[in-house]
This record gives C-alpha cells, structure tokens and sequence, in this order.
C-alpha cells in the first residue's frame, strides 16, 4: 500500500523489484496488482475495498469473503454432497461437511461476512436435502422433516447436527490492547 499516485507506486514498485534481486527474489508480475483502494483487490481469500459507512460521510476499509473463495467452498460443499453415496447414513455427510463449514467460517470471521454466511447456510441446507430427497425419493416433506430434521427444518442425525454458517458470530475490531507482545525491551 502507497500513498500517492500511481505513478508513484510504479515507482516504489521498481524499487522494491531492486531490492529483491538482491537477494536472489522477484516480483511476479501475475500476482503484483497496482489499483485503488475504492476498486478493491483480492488477497488470501479476502476482498478488501474502502466504502463510505451508510450514514456517514466517512470511508473506511472492509474486508469481504472473497466471491473466489465462496465459490471455492460452494463447490466443495456440492462436491460433497455428490461424491457422498445415498446408502451411508446422514451422519457420514454430516461429519465432513462440518469439518468443511467450520475451518471456512472460523478464517473468515473477522470481516464483513455476515451476508455471506446466511448466504452459505441457505445454500448448504439445499444441498443437504437435495441429497436427502434422493436417498429417500418415495418419502414426503413432512416424513423427511420428522426423520431427519426432529420435525424442524434443520437437517440433523441421531448424533450430529449440519454446522449452520449463520450462526457464526463476526468478532471485526476485536480490542487487544496490551495482550499483543511487543518484540522492543520495556524501558523502565
């Protein structure tokens, strides 16, 4: 991140191009992107771009779950639900794609994801019942929901219960005053 023109960030990014050489590095030219922030860009999954706050005058920095990367969850989800043989129990489905839904919400819970959560727990429940309504294809709503769902509308097992992304609290701007180590000796 610079501040200044893009004439300017051109410039230290020569720079630093000179730097790495020494050291026998380099700059990929595929991963190395000069943009506005208010354009946004992607980095680790995330998209970061400055908005004006509704109801205000002032901009900030957000960071967003990436449509890469929930598109790269979406898909192992339906890959799951695929590759996942009707004649195994729920629970079988149910242990992998938990493991899935969590480690990807736990990364992405320090940001704006809460749109994007709902987003995934909706599209989750439809693969699970999709996936539920072709093991049992003779069986009705209200059968499926009293079998596999408690009479609810969330699929579970006798053990397990499907992890539902919208649930997940955001923790954005968690205040750690002091517990950050500092590597400086105090002076005192």
């Amino acid at each position: 991140m610079a501040a200044g023109s893009r004439h300017d960030a051109e410039a230290l990014r020569e720079e630093i191009a000179g730097v790495l050489s020494s050291m026998g590095l380099r700059l990929s030219p595929e991963k190395t992107l000069i943009t506005h922030i208010d354009e946004g860009l992607d980095f680790l999954g995330w998209h970061i771009q400055r908005h004006r706050k509704r109801g205000t005058n002032r901009y900030y920095v957000y960071t967003y779950p990436a449509r890469k990367a929930v598109k790269a969850i979406m898909g192992k989800v339906k890959a799951w639900t695929r590759r996942t043989s009707t004649s195994l129990s729920l629970d079988v489905l149910l242990i992998h794609l938990n493991r899935i839904l969590r480690g990807w919400c736990i990364y992405f819970q320090p940001g704006v994801s809460k749109a994007t959560f709902q987003y995934l727990s909706s599209y989750v429940w439809d693969r699970v019942i999709r996936w539920l309504r072709r093991k049992h294809r003779r069986i009705n709503w209200k059968e499926l929901r009293r079998r596999y769902c408690g009479g609810a509308w969330w699929p579970a097992s006798e053990k397990r219960e499907l992890f539902n992304p919208a649930t997940v609290r955001i923790t954005r701007y968690r205040y750690r005053g002091s517990r950050i180590p500092s590597p400086w000796p105090s002076t005192g």
